[in-house]
């Protein structure tokens, strides 16, 4: 859009947020230009805290190289594809061949793709509250409209199904599920999931499951595949190797179709159309995807007690118990931790301001809350993928700034007192 001042931006873009990357990541950026060393916990990116992608997988693109000079197939190369068939062929997931799976630039383009091809203008798709925040941009970026149904922090993020079958209308076309959850953390029980497929298949829906944190999970907590659940309608299975293999650079993502893909032949072609306009994914690192798959899992011994992952949650959970002001639903997968602040200790607390102070003052940057498209405004999320020193101190440098808002607190009642103290003693001469 062209405007008297300038060239403006797409009206299309008018409800598009993504905050993760937004404003207080290029304040972080112009701070660090200025030669401040700041701790940025506001993304999952393993490479930044000295995790790396397996030797393996690295090899395995150096001996393909040679094979990764032209484009591929639209859908990605067959041993990819190949290897994540084997993958749910394992968890149980049957009638799924290489022709139901879409290799992308990773999940973020394949949500989008997915999107794209499903809906018409106002369509609606039931996205998680909190969301990872693409989810509901992407919806709006193809016309529809994001639903949220709550994931209360009171219910340990998880969601009511009934709940969410009374949001259902005639516009709705999709659920979105994302398990294990980011930013939560939450894992979803089994009957949760069941009651969310079940509604689905009655109502024709599609399910987006976002499984990209399948193998990271802590403790006794079981993550379940939703495709092993959804059988009468279609689901869509995402997943990548940016988390669990540590691999973000690679952007390779993959896209897996289950359930009665009988009935969405049309619709996964329109998908095949739009996989063929951006010609294909990046060829060299799909190689690492056969390697990854049947390899060694080396995830589980980082979120295994000792692991890197398991110790690094475990000291904000620690940091989390001994704070004056924090509150915290343990999360049992994913690398993030979604923190709340007491308001009954600080009632006039603000995510935003607070991830502003904490930055400019403390030089640590978080994701504040508002921005997973919640309706309260205390709390925010960090990852817990430094180790556990580092987030001691960070956990000792958001102390200090609490302990600053509620001596002003304090201060402010005082005065508040005095007046109200003085105000009677003037109306009693009176």
């Amino acid at each position: 859009m062209r405007t008297d001042s300038g060239i403006g931006p797409s009206e299309g873009l008018k409800n598009v947020r993504y905050e993760i990357r937004g404003r207080l990541a290029r304040r972080a950026h112009e701070l660090e230009r200025q030669g401040y060393e700041i701790v940025s916990l506001n993304i999952g990116n393993p490479r930044a805290f000295g995790l790396r992608t397996p030797e393996t997988m690295r090899l395995a693109m150096i001996e393909n190289l040679a094979e990764a000079e032209g484009y591929c197939h639209q859908k990605g190369i067959f041993p990819a594809r190949e290897a994540v068939v084997m993958q749910q062929q394992e968890r149980g997931i049957s009638g799924v061949t290489a022709e139901e799976v879409f290799i992308g630039n990773g999940v973020s383009e394949l949500i989008d793709l997915t999107l794209r091809a499903l809906l018409n203008e106002d369509d609606e798709v039931l996205v998680p509250s909190p969301d990872y925040p693409l989810w509901t941009a992407a919806v709006t970026l193809n016309r529809g409209r994001a639903v949220h149904y709550a994931c209360r922090p009171e219910n340990g993020f998880v969601p009511d199904p009934a709940e969410l079958a009374a949001l259902v209308t005639s516009r709705t076309r999709a659920i979105v599920i994302i398990n294990p959850n980011n930013p939560t953390g939450a894992v979803y029980p089994r009957a949760v999931l069941e009651a969310i497929a079940r509604l689905a298949e009655e109502r024709r829906l599609v399910v987006f499951a976002d499984e990209i944190y399948d193998q990271m999970t802590y403790d006794a907590a079981q993550f379940v595949p939703m495709a092993t659940l959804v059988h009468d309608t279609l689901c869509a299975t995402l997943s990548g190797l940016s988390k669990v293999y540590r691999a973000c650079g690679y952007r390779v993502g993959w896209a897996v179709f289950s359930g009665r893909t009988q009935l969405a032949a049309d619709y996964l072609q329109a998908l095949e159309l739009l996989a063929s306009l951006r010609l294909c994914s990046n060829v060299t690192a799909q190689w690492a995807v056969q390697t990854a798959l049947g390899g060694h899992q080396s995830v589980r011994e980082l979120v295994s007690p000792g692991g890197r992952l398991y110790e690094s949650r475990a000291a904000i959970l620690t940091a989390v118990q001994r704070s004056r002001f924090l509150t915290l639903t343990p999360p049992q997968g994913s690398m993030y931790a979604f923190v709340g602040v007491n308001p009954m200790v600080l009632p006039e607390f603000d995510d935003q301001q607070f991830a502003l102070d904490l930055l400019e003052q403390k030089h640590v940057l978080v994701a504040p809350g508002v921005s997973f498209n919640v309706p309260y405004r205390n709390h925010f999320r960090i990852t817990n993928l430094p180790d556990a020193a580092t987030l001691r101190e960070v956990f000792g440098r958001i102390e200090e700034l609490l302990a600053g808002y509620a001596a002003r607190v304090h201060e402010l009642s005082a005065r508040e007192r005095v007046v109200r103290n003085l105000t009677g003693a003037i109306s009693r001469i009176k």
